[in-house]
């Protein structure tokens, strides 16, 4: 009998109906004459419980049975068991199963396993990944992370988007930070006999391409992994109108930070014929519709966060979900927090890229609501992003939230051939590897804007997680791909 998932026994009618429940033992609660196992198979928070009554013996055929397979069970031994579900006399629950049989699938060595019941660190629970997942908060980091990509699926589908995949190998840098890991099948080894054999033994790795001949690598160029999926997705939203990315990202950043990852996911939707106010009323549909969905379809793991992790979660998600999001042009945003210059560790002034200390102020202290800040200087933005008629700034925009700052960034891309160019050349981009992105431009270009939604911001967001290591299931970071 194929095994019923937990969270669907939970909300069953206790009719004394035959059920199968497979998973893995939480507690075993021995007491003479009763025994009360614990049960999780991740479907949900809540356990299911078993029960075994040794008054009646003659009453199940399979006492011995199970007698024999209690004794091999501990915390994380893996069960599956058949018995009658019925009303439970136990408060916290309505239903329980009475065992009829009993087989200990796996064993689990109390003194080996690494899961105990003492508290155990964040830490500690990272350098065991592979387990982590059976504790109640990644087992709720897990489920809500799935929520939340239903949830992205569900807003753009019922949108009209066209789900699309961006390559995760590329020769372009969306970002021009040129923070990308490299991907080739050249012999490293063979790349630093060259450098000595050319006298170039003090070689900086800025050098290395002095000596290496990109024609025989795989690619027949220089090639990495991506950064972003926006620039093809910019080709596909001028045939297709409407489309989204979400996929892994890749940052070769060197920052060993509880808010960076060296291996993400991105979800990146590109919409032609929008404007930046287009982009912006999206982008507030969208987090409110996330947001609304965490706090109606994962209740039971929100609440677990609410308490444990983050207290007070719950009212602030409700808070931006009801709030009218504060629009306002960097330069105003800007002038508003040099009022209050001596509050913060780096001074804000026009120019300037507002940094997270700067972001929470505006949302926690200022505006006391979520705020989208618009039109920032060229100098700290993308190529890609539309040029204002003042010259000085870019039709640009970051999404704020309480809490965390940043959580979306954004802007209308530059639809026009010459000026797309200029802004090209002025960072002395190599055009060979844009020439196709340009093209764009010169057969029936469009006003077109889109943004980025790192996935894992997202989920550290609505579970309240500390670290972003602890919001995706093996975190890729420097010095970090165990697993």
């Amino acid at each position: 009998m194929v095994p019923t998932l937990i969270k669907d026994i939970l909300v069953s009618e206790p009719d004394g109906k035959n059920i199968t429940v497979c998973g893995w033992v939480r507690t075993v609660r021995d007491s003479k004459n009763l025994v009360f196992i614990q049960v999780n198979d991740g479907s949900c928070f809540a356990n299911i419980q078993l029960t075994f009554d040794r008054n009646n013996p003659s009453d199940n055929a399979n006492a011995d049975s199970i007698e024999a397979e209690l004794k091999k069970l501990n915390t994380g031994a893996s069960i599956r068991a058949e018995g009658l579900l019925v009303p439970s006399p136990a408060s916290g629950q309505a239903v329980e199963v009475t065992l009829e049989k009993l087989t200990c699938l796996g064993v689990c060595p109390p003194e080996e396993y690494p899961l105990q019941k003492n508290k155990m660190s964040m830490e500690y629970l990272r350098e065991n990944a592979h387990l982590r997942a059976r504790t109640n908060t990644f087992g709720a980091v897990y489920r809500m992370r799935n929520q939340m990509a239903f949830a992205v699926h569900s807003f753009f589908q019922e949108r009209g988007f066209q789900y699309i995949n961006a390559p995760e190998i590329t020769c372009s840098d969306c970002e021009g930070a040129g923070e990308m890991f490299q991907v080739t099948t050249l012999s490293m080894e063979k790349i630093a006999e060259m450098g000595v054999k050319a006298g170039l033994g003090g070689m900086k790795i800025e050098d290395a391409h002095k000596i290496v001949d990109y024609s025989k690598d795989f690619f027949g160029k220089k090639a990495n992994l991506t950064v972003s999926g926006q620039l093809e997705a910019e080709t596909l939203a001028t045939a297709l109108s409407r489309v989204y990315t979400f996929g892994p990202t890749f940052r070769a950043e060197n920052s060993n930070t509880p808010r960076h990852l060296a291996e993400f996911w991105m979800i990146e939707p590109e919409m032609a014929f929008f404007t930046l106010e287009d982009d912006m009323d999206i982008q507030e549909e969208f987090i409110k519709y996330l947001l609304n969905w965490a706090l109606t379809k994962c209740r039971e793991d929100l609440e677990f966060f609410n308490k444990r992790i983050q207290p007070g979660l719950i009212e602030m998600l409700e808070h931006v979900v009801n709030s009218k999001f504060k629009r306002i042009s960097y330069t105003d945003a800007i002038a508003e927090l040099e009022k209050h210059a001596d509050k913060f560790e780096f001074k804000p002034y026009w120019g300037c890229d507002i940094a997270t200390e700067h972001e929470r102020y505006l949302t926690e202290q200022i505006f006391k609501c979520p705020v989208m800040v618009y039109n920032y200087p060229k100098e700290i933005k993308s190529f890609y992003m539309k040029l204002n008629e003042d010259g000085k700034t870019v039709r640009a925009v970051d999404v704020l939230v309480p809490g965390i700052g940043e959580i979306i960034g954004g802007s209308e891309r530059e639809e026009n051939y010459d000026k797309l160019l200029a802004a090209c050349k002025e960072r002395n981009m190599d055009m060979s590897n844009y020439e196709w992105y340009l093209d764009l431009r010169r057969f029936g270009t469009v006003p077109h804007a889109g943004f980025g939604l790192g996935f894992e911001r997202l989920i550290r967001y609505v579970t309240g997680m500390e670290n972003i290591r602890d919001v995706i299931p093996y975190p890729r970071a420097p010095k970090l791909a165990d697993f």
